[in-house]
């Protein structure tokens, strides 16, 4: 209340007046309370009752202390920490500082109102009326910048608590906790489940950015290990997720039921750790479910293709892109030509040598085998074979 105070060293009202003013403080402070009532929408159903009353002893006490202060005693508590306290207990009311403001305009003209009303008639000097309409003013000034102070902190401190409760909702969806302590958690938050979450990973720097176009009720973190960044979209649709990501490094996982976005998010992982070229796991599934165990299909690749392993690593090689493209184009041998880029003759030769290889090459489960076997890449290096019998040599 410094200002306040300062202008009160300049007015000292006499003991007359001052008595006469206190005596129809609580009928002041009804008025005021009732105005704000009738002119401020927020508050047409906010002040009745045990809130009612709290707000009228609040009007009270800090016409009280204004008196206190026109009378020229500073030493009186200060009713700035009231009127911070009330700001931030606005917030947790759901009003806006708006309507706050608006309370305290009409607050300062029925204040006035009553007080000059008791001012004038008990003698008060035309000029000290002045300064003590200036003193009013500045008082009510100094309440309400109280107020939107409170008001503020209030917003800022519930909102770093909301961002919290938020990830701590996307840390334990990651981390796959139950049903039920998903749903407290969301509800902690005061987030509303989707259908449906995905999990986009992506660099940290980046979340923030992208997050912004995205639904607000994405749920982000920017400080998992390696820099990295998730997000988990709301009932994505699929093509426009895929086109506002057009220029970040993401890697989008599967939709999933909210509960499960761990799921989502662990094939995110996973494919970003197959290739740094993988940008929408659903394109790649193949790859994703071969890789899925990758001893077993080392192990696979090993019994499946032992026979190409009595071969140079050359012939090897020609001989599995070969049986790849056959296998894919389903024997159709103009095809498989057309894909190796070799004539049909060729073709014919290479798959004489693999029914040599391969006896039993038309039955169902060769097929199956070997299709999984070859199913990741045209062709294999020396080393997939390394440690295992049969390991093509040299020549």
């Amino acid at each position: 209340m410094s200002h306040a105070i300062r202008r009160a060293s300049e007015l000292a009202l006499d003991e007359t007046t001052v008595t006469a003013l206190r005596a129809a403080v609580t009928t002041t402070a009804d008025e005021i309370v009732q105005a704000i009532i009738d002119e401020v929408p927020s508050y047409a159903n906010a002040l009745s009752g045990h809130m009612g009353s709290t707000i009228r002893r609040a009007v009270r006490t800090a016409l009280g202390h204004y008196l206190d202060l026109a009378s020229g005693d500073v030493t009186g508590g200060d009713a700035g920490d009231a009127a911070y306290e009330l700001g931030r207990g606005e917030v947790r009311d759901g009003r806006s500082m708006d309507a706050l403001l608006s309370a305290y305009r009409v607050g300062a003209r029925v204040a006035w109102r009553c007080l000059a009303a008791g001012a004038v008639p008990a003698g008060l000097p035309a000029a000290e009326v002045a300064k003590f309409a200036e003193l009013t003013f500045a008082y009510i000034d100094e309440l309400s910048a109280a107020s939107a102070a409170g008001h503020a902190d209030e917003l800022a401190a519930q909102g770093r608590a909301h961002e919290r409760h938020l990830e701590h909702l996307a840390r334990d969806l990651l981390a796959g906790a139950s049903p039920d302590a998903l749903l407290a958690s969301a509800q902690r938050a005061g987030w509303q489940p989707p259908v449906s979450l995905t999990a986009v990973l992506l660099p940290a720097a980046q979340a923030r950015p992208a997050y912004r176009a995205l639904d607000p009720s994405t749920l982000v973190l920017d400080d998992l290990p390696d820099a990295t960044g998730v997000l988990l979209v709301p009932d994505a649709d699929r093509s426009r997720l895929l086109r506002q990501l057009t220029d970040r490094t993401a890697v989008v996982g599967p939709a999933r039921p909210w509960t499960r976005a761990s799921a989502s998010y662990a094939r995110a992982v996973h494919a970003r750790s197959l290739s740094a070229g993988i940008r929408d796991t659903e394109d790649h599934l193949p790859e994703l479910v071969l890789s899925a165990d990758a001893d077993a299909f080392a192990d696979l690749r090993a019994r499946a293709l032992a026979p190409l392993g009595t071969l140079p690593v050359a012939t090897a090689r020609r001989l599995e892109e070969t049986l790849r493209a056959w296998l894919l184009h389903q024997g159709r041998r103009d095809e498989v030509a057309a894909a190796l880029f070799v004539h049909p003759q060729t073709v014919r030769y290479r798959m004489s040598q693999l029914r040599e290889l391969f006896p039993d090459l038309a039955s169902p489960q060769r097929v199956l085998e070997l299709t999984l076997a070859v199913g990741l890449r045209v062709g294999c290096q020396p080393e997939d074979w390394s440690g295992r019998p049969g390991t093509p040599r040299e020549g």
